[in-house]
């Protein structure tokens, strides 16, 4: 059995037990807690898709940690103008443990 969620603006395809980094959320390390936003849902040879979401389904996870993600170097230059920028970005992220799917 597996799901389809949407977290932080990107969809993820989830299974029990599977851990994976999110957009960082405020939850604390440790805590539980739950995905709403199902957009499909399969559990064998029976397959749900939402419009847009799967009514009564929602995913429970735990919260492992919270982290930082390796630095993106921006450089941005033009030619022949004098103009030479540089910028570094590093992303925050939360990482997250499967517990279970549920379906009503």
């Amino acid at each position: 059995m597996y799901a389809v969620i949407k977290t932080g603006g990107k969809q993820f395809k989830v299974s029990e037990g599977d851990t994976l980094k999110v957009e960082k959320l405020g939850t604390e390390i440790g805590k539980t807690f739950s995905v709403n936003t199902v957009l499909t849902l399969v559990d064998g040879e029976k397959v749900t898709i939402g419009s847009p979401l799967v009514t009564g389904a929602s995913v429970s996870a735990t919260v492992l940690s919270h982290g930082r993600g390796d630095k993106v170097k921006i450089f941005k230059m033009n030619r022949r103008k004098h103009y030479r920028k540089s910028q570094g970005h590093r992303q925050s992220y939360t990482e997250i443990k499967i517990d279970k799917i549920a379906v009503k």
